[in-house]
C-alpha cells in the first residue's frame, strides 16, 4: 500500500475481549470440532495468497500483557518488531501470548530488555494507554479486528481484499 498511496499508519492496540481469564479459553470448550476446522480453513485460505500459515489455535488468549509489553516496546522504537513477532507467535506458532513467560521471551528476541520490560508490566505502566486505546475504539465504534480508520473518517471492518483498500485510499487522493 505504501508504495502505491502516499500513507502513514498508526496501529492502536485494542483488547478485543477484556473479560479473558489470564490463562486464556481452551477453544475446543467454546467451539465444535467441525466448527474449528472450518474457521482453521478460512484462515489459511485468506493467508495463502500472502504466504501467512495459521497453526492450530488452542486458546484464545488474552492479549492484555502482549498489549502492554506492545506500547513498551513503541517506547523503545521497537513496535512494529514485538507486534510482528506477537501475531506470528500466536497464529502460526501457536503460543499462548497470555503467558507472561511467553512474552517476555519474545521481547527479548527482538532485543527489548526483559527485565525493564517485566517490571514495567509488574507496575502496569502502560494500563493507562490501554483504556486510552479502548475509549479511541468506542469513539469509533470498533468491535471487530482488525478495523481500520481512514483520516478519521473511513472505516474498513475486518480483513478485506487488497481492491478494497484500493478503492478507499484511491478516493482520498487529490486528482
Amino acid at each position: 500500500m505504501k508504495r502505491e498511496f502516499d500513507i502513514a499508519e498508526e496501529w492502536i492496540c485494542y483488547e478485543l475481549h477484556p473479560e479473558t481469564p489470564p490463562h486464556g479459553k481452551r477453544l475446543d470448550t467454546l467451539f465444535p470440532e467441525s466448527e474449528m476446522e472450518r474457521m482453521l480453513e478460512n484462515l489459511r485460505a485468506a493467508g495463502q495468497p500472502y504466504g501467512i500459515s495459521f497453526s492450530r489455535l488452542a486458546v484464545i488468549a488474552n492479549s492484555r500483557l502482549a498489549i502492554e509489553a506492545s506500547e513498551f516496546a513503541r517506547d523503545k522504537g521497537r513496535f512494529e518488531e514485538a507486534h510482528y513477532r506477537f501475531f506470528k507467535a500466536y497464529f502460526q506458532e501457536g503460543l499462548n501470548i497470555g503467558e507472561e513467560s511467553v512474552i517476555l521471551r519474545l521481547s527479548e528476541e527482538i532485543g527489548l530488555d526483559r527485565n525493564e520490560l517485566k517490571d514495567a508490566l509488574d507496575k502496569g505502566l502502560y494500563k493507562l494507554r490501554l483504556q486510552q486505546s479502548a475509549e479511541l475504539a468506542r469513539r469509533y465504534r470498533v468491535t471487530v479486528v482488525p478495523t481500520f480508520i481512514i483520516n478519521g473518517a473511513h472505516r474498513i471492518v475486518g480483513s478485506q481484499p487488497y481492491r478494497v483498500f484500493q478503492k478507499a485510499l484511491g478516493q482520498l487522493q487529490p486528482d
